[in-house]
């Protein structure tokens, strides 16, 4: 299925919504505005917007500590996000869990996860839950190629694969884990090869490429949807940032992080060329797409700032459970 017009376009604002955030991010933690880790998503935009472009707003996702972009896609706003990483009671949890915890249930957004391969249960528990009600929800769960070595991540595979139950694994391969290249914690050219060992399909795709994501996650989905069980969709991308900000990056040299900002394989730059091609946007468009997003990252930032803290009364509130 080829999205519509109307459908890439909004796309194409949710990659730049995903960079211009992660930008005043980066920008704001820099100063020492936000504290603690914050994780990145700039240069794997496409992966986000592709896979959730394709869902409804009763499937669920499961996200990883590089969250920020998978929350977007699915329909997180960026005001509650900013004041969330400002830790002020506005915030998603009330200030109180930062980049790597943020949710929202009411948008089928279970969690970022500061636990590697911490998803994937909850993901394939949520998959139980909706094939146990009898509805068509699907879940997503996005993992890196870190993650994919985890037991947690193969006991949920194995299990979802057993019980044929909705959920799509999306391993957002950008060829590191933390500071290891691949080459190094595997011996596999791909993470789909593992699909193999559950009988699953296997789908690998160029994840800078959002109209390739688009279509293979539909694929995966309707196939999820359908009853007929999991998918390992392998996104191949590159983070263009450090693992977190502030990373000396010691792993990798500038020139390769300059080849991947390049228009060739920047996933933005390459979407912008297709929706010329096609006249579906102009130059124009995409300056006022632009500047409408940096209007809604300047008043996020002042909403956060504007926001009160968290009363400390409220220390031990939503922490325990009666």
């Amino acid at each position: 299925m080829n999205p519509t017009n109307e459908k890439m376009v909004e796309m194409y604002t949710t990659m730049v919504t995903i960079r211009k955030f992660e930008e005043k991010i980066y920008e704001l933690t820099a100063t020492g505005s936000i504290s603690g880790f914050v994780h990145l998503y700039l240069g794997e935009e496409a992966i986000a917007t592709g896979v959730c472009s394709t869902l409804r707003v009763a499937d669920y996702i499961s996200s990883t500590h590089r969250g920020h972009g998978h929350l977007i896609a699915k329909g997180g706003k960026t005001n509650l996000m900013m004041a969330e990483l400002f830790a002020k009671s506005t915030g998603y949890c009330r200030g109180k869990g930062g980049s790597m915890h943020i949710a929202d249930l009411d948008l089928g957004i279970l969690g970022a996860n500061g636990i590697v391969g911490g998803g994937p249960p909850l993901a394939t528990g949520a998959a139980l839950t909706a094939q146990y009600t009898d509805t068509d929800n699907v879940v997503i769960c996005f993992f890196g190629d870190g993650a994919s070595n985890q037991g947690t991540t193969h006991e949920a595979m194995n299990l979802a694969s057993i019980w044929k139950l909705p959920v799509v694994f999306v391993a957002e391969n950008n060829g590191v884990a933390e500071f290891t290249p691949q080459s190094d914690h595997q011996c596999i050219q791909s993470i789909t090869e593992r699909a193999a060992g559950y009988d699953i399909p296997g789908i690998s795709v160029d994840g800078n490429d959002v109209m390739a994501v688009f279509e293979a996650a539909t694929e995966a989905i309707a196939h999820a949807r359908q009853g007929k069980g999991p998918t390992l969709l392998e996104c191949r991308t590159y983070r263009i940032a450090g693992h977190f900000v502030g990373d000396p990056e010691p792993y990798r040299s500038a020139d390769d992080v300059k080849a991947w900002k390049a228009a060739d394989k920047d996933p933005i730059l390459r979407f912008e060329k297709i929706l010329l091609e096609k006249r579906i946007c102009s130059q124009a468009d995409f300056d006022t797409i632009k500047q409408s997003v940096d209007t809604e990252m300047d008043e996020a930032v002042k909403f956060a700032q504007d926001s009160p803290e968290p009363d400390v009364s409220e220390l031990l509130a939503d922490v325990y459970t009666v």
